[in-house]
């Protein structure tokens, strides 16, 4: 095709994307030395994974495939999420176009069941790494877990307002999905071929599976009837628990609304912005929160904080009075501080019914002082959570307790892993 100007028949150079050409370069000639994914990979080489190693069960010697490298998919969901990547399908195509995810996988093919089942399938493991990961900061001399701050975050679950049904509704719902699997079970007897066996095992698998989550929100909703009784007497019938998440409950939302959600706490030091504990729960409130994550916080580094902060949501008079008694000094606002002023009444006088380590709590909470070392909380606690919702932690792509707290567990490990970066920087100047 030729271009005609005023002066003549223009010449210029075309793409030419057919020509074979045989090109002498590696992956690793083509990926930056300073790309994220190299330090990504750098990082998880210096991981202890014999915890990961141990479960491969192919051996010399012995018939199988060989596995996946546990380094390669450890690597592949740090850097995706690090990237905001929260999809094992879209993970899966990334790796087969995407030059940092190739560079990863050296060659190696991975599909995104491979990837999903890794993501959830090592719980303990990624709870023993983010032990390890601060343990290392603290053992440099990098942070400190003298100060840390709470913050509460709620999560969409992958489950939908409507899944949240009553006891009649779900025994009907039960009833439907026992008769609906026996007739594929029967079905699935017949002489088929192999591809309609194959399908035929697919709907009985699924079948199966929500016989079993509306199994498990019938026992659900039983454990909600209680706690409605105590808040009002004859509530308990209207309990209801979710066919799609049974563990999922509805909370109400940073914009007011009420929706089927996790609620996410997060411990992180004041100073160095680090994630230090994790935890998931289904409770829609913060209050009593504190307690089990210092509990937590002793078990993984032997040591509890000597300040503990967190807002107004946290008061709970039995955790600040736990929390005292062992040592730890906690900032947190005096409930209902603006209407006791108005009416002339000292918010930070005691209360009847205080304990000793209550009255020291509010009388602390009147000092300056107090309230300098109160400011650090916002900047503190909400810094993870802006972080994870950067990166894409806006809905559980998971359900269940279990599976959503690894997914907070790798949110905080691809924090902690920009954090580590940020702070070696500043100590090397």
């Amino acid at each position: 095709m030729e271009r005609t100007t005023q002066t003549g028949t223009a010449r210029f150079q075309r793409a030419e994307r057919r020509q074979i050409e045989f090109r002498p370069l590696a992956l690793d000639h083509l990926l930056a030395e300073d790309h994220a994914a190299r330090l990504i990979w750098a990082y998880v080489e210096g991981l202890d994974l014999t915890l990961l190693y141990q479960k491969i069960k192919a051996v010399d010697g012995n018939a199988g495939r060989n596995p996946i490298d546990p380094k390669i998919l450890l690597s592949l969901w740090l850097f995706a999420t690090v990237e905001g990547v929260t999809s094992a399908r879209r993970l899966a195509k990334l790796c087969q176009e995407h030059l940092a995810y190739l560079w990863i996988c050296g060659e190696v093919s991975v599909n995104y069941h491979t990837l999903s089942d890794f993501r959830t399938q090592h719980h303990e493991f990624l709870d023993d790494l983010l032990t390890q990961s601060v343990a290392t900061l603290l053992h440099q001399g990098l942070i400190e877990l003298n100060s840390l701050a709470q913050d509460g975050m709620r999560v969409r679950a992958s489950a939908s307002s409507s899944s949240f049904r009553r006891k009649p509704t779900l025994d009907e719902c039960l009833a439907q999905a026992e008769q609906h699997l026996e007739t594929l079970q029967r079905e699935s007897e017949e002489d088929v071929g192999v591809e309609n066996r194959r399908e035929q095992a697919a709907r009985v698998r699924a079948a199966r599976e929500r016989q079993e989550r509306i199994e498990a929100a019938l026992e659900e909703r039983e454990t909600l009837v209680p706690k409605m009784e105590r808040r009002k007497k004859g509530s308990g019938s209207e309990a209801r628990a979710s066919t799609t998440d049974p563990e999922a409950r509805k909370m109400k939302m940073a914009d007011g609304g009420f929706r089927p959600a996790y609620n996410v706490q997060f411990a992180t030091t004041t100073d160095t912005l680090v994630i230090a504990g994790v935890d998931v729960v289904n409770a829609g409130t913060d209050g009593g929160q504190m307690k089990p994550l210092i509990d937590q916080l002793e078990r993984r580094y032997q040591q509890a904080p000597e300040q503990y902060l967190a807002d107004g949501g946290f008061v709970k008079l039995d955790d600040i009075t736990a929390l005292e008694q062992a040592g730890i000094t906690t900032y947190l606002p005096i409930m209902e501080q603006t209407r006791k002023e108005s009416k002339g009444i000292d918010p930070f006088a005691p209360v009847k019914g205080d304990s000793e380590e209550v009255k020291r709590w509010r009388a602390r909470m009147g000092t300056s002082t107090a309230k300098e070392i109160y400011q650090q909380r916002s900047a503190t606690a909400e810094f993870p959570n802006a972080g994870c919702r950067n990166r894409g932690l806006g809905q559980f792509p998971v359900r269940g307790l279990l599976k959503a707290r690894a997914i907070c567990l790798w949110q905080a490990l691809a924090h902690n892993f920009q954090r580590t970066l940020d702070l070696r920087r500043q100590a090397t100047g």
